[in-house]
């Protein structure tokens, strides 16, 4: 499936970070970086960009915040020409928090976003356009949403000069024919600007409807490494290099960086499709019922967690 002008962007940091509050090693988060180098990878996303003041409460590594010195001391001496991106949230970011472009490492910063929220996300993309940077709204969990309300936050941001739009499966509700929709709605109310694909692997379908997106030309394309991310995880980094076919990929620095970082990660980190995100994503609810009831001793009785989820005695 090669066409040039797929970008690959890799979130094994941020969306990974959301299962140990963010506490990656800066040996880990340097071997990531160099990995993806070499791999040739487009975008990184480095972490979340947000704000101590508007931080929930407890305890975070620095990828929660991902301030600027704490991702110059991870890349410094590694020559690169991989973007570096971070997201943020469009309700907890203060305007301070921003360098110009030109006195920072990020290239490009990703607002995350709900229908209710689209105006403040548009506030906060057009302050970091005029700052210089590359911009992309994601709109959280489209498949929660009101398709009429979505319509019109979609023309809303059709007038600001973010460059692109992502669709966002956050329940990993979606099948292809929700996919194929979506993408084809954001085109029609998103002229001239690019469509961007998210998926999570709930119903194992990540890899596939990310192909999907691909598809109906979604241009920028999220994966992670072994699929890493919060509760069931993303598309494998791995599987979407794979099938992309674009010769300037190389798979075998990501292979290496998963031999040695991921599959040890693994015995102390749990991630990846489970019964329990099945379930809440089959039902199109957020899985932060079943992260919770992996995390107690009854984290295998997948029957009593359906009835519970269903209210039946």
């Amino acid at each position: 499936m090669y066409r040039e002008e797929i970008k690959v962007l890799d979130c094994t940091i941020r969306d990974g970070g959301l299962i140990n509050n963010h506490y990656f090693t800066d040996e880990f988060v340097r071997a990531v970086y160099k990995s993806l180098t070499e791999a040739k990878v487009d975008y990184i996303e480095m972490g979340y960009r947000s704000s101590r003041k508007y931080a929930p409460p407890g305890d975070f590594g620095d990828w929660k915040y991902c301030d600027d010195n704490a991702i110059l001391r991870v890349i410094d001496g590694i020559d690169s020409d991989i973007k570096i991106s971070i997201m943020v949230d469009a309700h907890r970011v203060l305007e301070q928090e921003f360098k110009p472009v030109d006195q920072s490492p990020v290239d490009m910063i990703r607002i995350a976003t709900y229908v209710k929220d689209i105006d403040k996300a548009i506030t906060l993309a057009n302050r970091c356009e005029d700052l210089g940077y590359e911009t992309c709204v994601n709109i959280m969990a489209i498949s929660a949403e009101n398709e009429y309300d979505l319509i019109e936050a979609l023309d809303q941001v059709a007038k600001c000069p973010t460059g692109t739009v992502y669709v966002v499966d956050s329940y990993g509700y979606f099948f292809c024919e929700q996919i194929e929709h979506f993408v084809k709605l954001f085109q029609t109310h998103l002229p001239g600007k690019r469509i961007g694909m998210h998926c999570h692997n709930n119903q194992q379908l990540a890899y596939a409807n990310t192909i999907e997106g691909i598809r109906h030309d979604s241009n920028l394309v999220d994966g992670s490494l072994f699929g890493i991310g919060r509760g069931a995880g993303n598309c494998p980094l791995e599987l979407l290099i794979g099938f992309l076919k674009n010769p300037k990929f190389n798979i075998e620095p990501i292979l290496k960086v998963i031999q040695d970082y991921m599959i040890p990660m693994r015995e102390e980190i749990e991630w990846g499709y489970m019964i329990p995100y099945a379930i809440t994503g089959s039902l199109n609810q957020h899985p932060r019922s079943a992260i919770a009831m992996r995390n107690t001793e009854d984290k295998d009785k997948y029957a009593e967690f359906y009835s519970r989820i269903f209210g039946v005695e």
